[in-house]
């Protein structure tokens, strides 16, 4: 049997490795590694709000000290947003920093809020409410999708401060850690404990 040619092992190298980064790049996207997208959203019906802190205490609404507005003579306790629970990011695939907070609006609606997110973009990012607890390193990364989860919809970006509406059948007693979560590979890039306040 004849060996094939040195140009011929090259043409079909090529070949090889250019069906390989037509099926690749799509799925994987690495340029996202190095590309941002900055969100920064007010809280609905509000004027802007920073949640933003420097302590590792979880962001309130007011500068008040509780996290539940105080009620000042002839207001309506429901005409203010509302913590009803909040956590701090943990990185876990990728470095993650912010925090999250569970805002009652005046009406009932909810809102997930991350506010001074900082992550990686990636490919098929969302925003998770799961079940799962938080477990910091390499043991949390892949912990989201084992029991029940709900998707909130697509990362809105990779840094800034950003809301999810969360549905009303959502049981925050249920569903107690916030992931973001990568479809492509199937791994957390941070999370969040939700603590109920």
């Amino acid at each position: 049997m004849p060996t094939p040619s040195r140009r011929t092992v090259a043409v079909t190298a090529l070949a090889v490795a250019a069906v390989v980064a037509a099926v690749a790049l799509p799925l994987f996207q690495p340029w996202r590694l190095f590309t941002d997208k900055v969100v920064d959203e007010a809280l609905p019906g509000t004027g802007p709000i920073s949640m933003t802190s420097s302590s590792p205490a979880p962001p309130t609404i007011s500068g008040a000290p509780g996290r539940t507005p105080a009620k000042t003579p002839g207001s309506d306790a429901t005409s203010a947003p509302v913590v009803q629970a909040s956590g701090r990011f943990v990185s876990h695939e990728h470095h993650t920093e912010g925090a999250v907070a569970v805002i009652r609006l005046p009406g009932g609606a909810r809102v997930l809020r991350l506010t001074g997110l900082d992550t990686s973009d990636g490919p098929a990012l969302e925003v998770w409410l799961s079940e799962a607890a938080v477990v910091e390193g390499k043991a949390g990364w892949h912990v989201f999708d084992d029991g029940r989860y709900r998707s909130l919809g697509q990362l809105k970006g990779n840094h800034g401060n950003q809301n999810y509406a969360i549905p009303s059948d959502v049981d925050l007693s249920v569903f107690k850690s916030v992931s973001i979560w990568c479809n492509h590979f199937n791994v957390s890039f941070g999370a969040a404990q939700l603590a109920l306040d």
